[in-house]
């Protein structure tokens, strides 16, 4: 696996009032982005999930923000850049470790995931800048998939959480509604696509060839027949 590249740091001194948690699984052979097995090898598909996640630290880190952290799911790696605390992820199912998240928090918090490597500090700063928290309590980023690819919560509470199907076509739809039926006022970003299959990964790649994982996408595709 490849070093990581420095984390460039926020484009201003002033720290930012939100903040950003990555919920992150050590990209280990076997471990990660399974579904994208075959075509890929295990290797390859541990390759492209720390070339997602680098690419998605790097969004984060040119934003201001109170505090930056890695909720990760093994142990760090050369791929962390400086700036970034660890965190371990509970156990549990995908609701109960996002919850758990949020309940180690405090003050306006945005959860974001590994999945999205199109990510940039553009479509993070609507929940990020200094006046995201006006009139609005909670931020959600829908996934072309029915998920959720970014979550934020003005007063971080886990109950917001627990007991939301994950990982249907349903996810984000329900989110919403767990969010509206507590009262709180929405507002959401921009949807983006979670890369799961290689499908998902190539159209990934598209929107944003300049990113790592596009770049480890075009060394590792697989030749045709392969």
């Amino acid at each position: 696996m490849s070093a990581a590249a420095g984390c460039p740091g926020p484009t201003t001194d002033r720290p930012g009032p939100t903040t950003v948690l990555v919920i992150a699984k050590e990209p280990v052979p076997g471990r990660v982005k399974t579904r994208l097995t075959p075509p890929y090898t295990p290797y390859e598909a541990a390759q492209l999930a720390e070339a997602a996640l680098h690419d998605t630290l790097q969004a984060v880190c040119v934003m201001p923000a109170r505090r930056r952290v890695v909720v990760l799911d093994g142990r760090p790696g050369s791929w962390l850049p400086a700036g970034f605390d660890v965190r371990p992820q509970c156990a549990g199912g995908l609701d109960e470790r996002l919850a758990a998240a949020f309940a180690d928090s405090a003050g306006p918090t945005l959860l974001i995931g590994m999945d999205t490597p199109q990510v940039t500090s553009q479509l993070l700063a609507p929940a990020l800048e200094f006046g995201a928290w006006q009139d609005c309590d909670a931020w959600i980023g829908p996934a072309e998939d029915g998920g959720f690819w970014a979550l934020g919560l003005a007063v971080p509470d886990p109950r917001l959480l627990r007991g939301i199907p994950m990982s249907t076509d349903r996810t984000g739809a329900a989110q919403r509604a767990r969010l509206a039926a507590a009262g709180l006022r929405v507002r959401e970003l921009p949807p983006l696509r979670d890369v799961d299959t290689a499908d998902d990964a190539g159209k990934v790649a598209a929107a944003a060839p300049g990113g790592r994982f596009a770049a480890t996408l075009a060394r590792l595709t697989p030749a045709i027949g392969r």
